[in-house]
This record gives structure tokens, sequence and C-alpha cells, in this order.
């Protein structure tokens, strides 16, 4: 494993900051109407790295203002890893010509793996992620919005033999609800696999990030705790 990373997250929902719980898109909380603006505070808070979702996009909306919205993103200093609706090799490739550092892929990982192998053979193991968001240990697609009936791990494990490095896993049920990181289902992909694993889920204080990192994981997301306060990211990097 190489350094443990905070990942500061911005969710773009019509070109504004949002959050949502567990997923909902009738579970909004706004955080700002400039996403460039919030990626600068992160940037000047010390953040190397930043996780950006295109949530329009996982939708499977055109989300015009998220792209220009990313545009002002990509203006900073910040690493990007990005993801929503990249569901084929085109997308995959703009958003990489555009300044991305490392696309996420989700959805179409569950319904077109050779698309996804020929995007990782194109680009390599470090600039392709697989996003994995499960409920009670299931795979859900398309914005969470459907069950992909295969388990986490046995995407994971496809993933990992695929010749894939980086996953990021999301516990659905604790999204956006500061409820606690699900360590234990998190740390049992990466042990099963090999692969380096990003935490997604749950993050309300600093405890969840030293969990994480003591579990030997690769990184963690967090959004809502750091928007509403319970988190200063300053103190979030000090631990990585």
């Amino acid at each position: 494993m190489g350094d443990f990373i905070v990942y500061p997250a911005i969710d773009l929902r019509g070109g504004r900051v949002v959050r949502l719980a567990q997923g909902d898109p009738d579970r909004e909380t706004s955080y700002g109407s400039d996403p460039a603006l919030v990626a600068r505070r992160w940037a000047q808070a010390g953040a190397i790295w930043l996780h950006c979702v295109n949530l329009d996009g996982a939708f499977g909306e055109r989300g015009q203002e998220n792209q220009r919205a990313l545009s002002g993103i990509l203006s900073t200093s910040l690493a990007l890893q990005f993801g929503g609706g990249m569901r084929d090799l085109a997308s995959v490739s703009q958003a990489l010509d555009a300044g991305v550092t490392r696309v996420v892929i989700g959805t179409a990982f569950v319904e077109n793996p050779s698309f996804v192998l020929e995007a990782l053979q194109t680009y390599g193991p470090d600039r392709i992620a697989v996003g994995i968001d499960a409920r009670d240990g299931i795979a859900q697609v398309r914005g969470w919005r459907e069950a992909a009936m295969i388990t986490a791990e046995d995407l994971a494990q496809r993933w990992a033999d695929m010749g894939g490095k980086w996953l990021i896993f999301t516990d659905i049920s604790r999204d956006g609800m500061g409820s606690g990181v699900n360590v234990d289902a998190t740390q049992s992909l990466a042990d099963a696999t090999g692969l380096e694993v990003i935490a997604s889920g749950g993050v309300r204080t600093l405890a969840d990030v030293q969990r994480v990192r003591d579990a030997g994981l690769s990184g963690v997301i967090t959004g809502r705790a750091l928007y509403e306060g319970h988190i200063k990211l300053e103190d979030a990097l000090a631990l990585a």
C-alpha cells in the first residue's frame, strides 16, 4: 500500500455542490453554487486530491452545468478523481483529456465489462478505477437505484482478475448519514482481492478517518462531515 490519502468530496448536481442521503435525490442538501470556490477551499486546506461525482451523469441525465463546473474545478492544483455516468470509452477519454487524473467507472463495470477492460488497457491501472456501491453486500447501479444481482466481493474480484488496481467502495446505507464507515466490509474487500481500496460513506469524525487508516486501506472519501464542520480537513490530512 502507498500513502494513505484523504479525499474531500464534491458531488455535483445541476452545477451545485450537494450531498444526498443514501444516494436519494429527494434527500439533497446543497452546500454551495460555486464548485470551483469549494475546490480552492480544500486546496488551501492542504488537500492534494479531490473526489468529484457527476450525480446527473450517474442518474443518466445530461448534466451540462456539471461539465462547466468540472472545468472550474480542473483549474485548481488538485489531482482529480472523477466519476458519474462514465459508460463508454468516449466519456472516459473526454474526462482524462480535460485533465482528470483518475476516472471512476461504476454501472458500466457491471453492464459492459469489456469496455472497462479496454479503458484499463488503454490508459493503465493508475488512471482507471472502479466504484462499487453496495447495500447489504449487493452491488447497486444507475445512481444506486437498481440492484446488480452480484455481490460486492465478486465484483471486486472480477476487477482484480482484470488487472485493476484502484477500487472505491461505498456502503450506501451509510453514505451521507454520518453513521460511521463500514471499515470491516471495506477491509474485507481489500484483503480478499489485494486491490488499493478507498473507503467511502459514513465518515463523521476524525476517529472514522483514523479507523480507515489503521485498517491499512488506501484512502477515505469524506463530504458531509467537512461541509457541516464535524471534521476540519487540516486535521484529517494530518492523520494521513
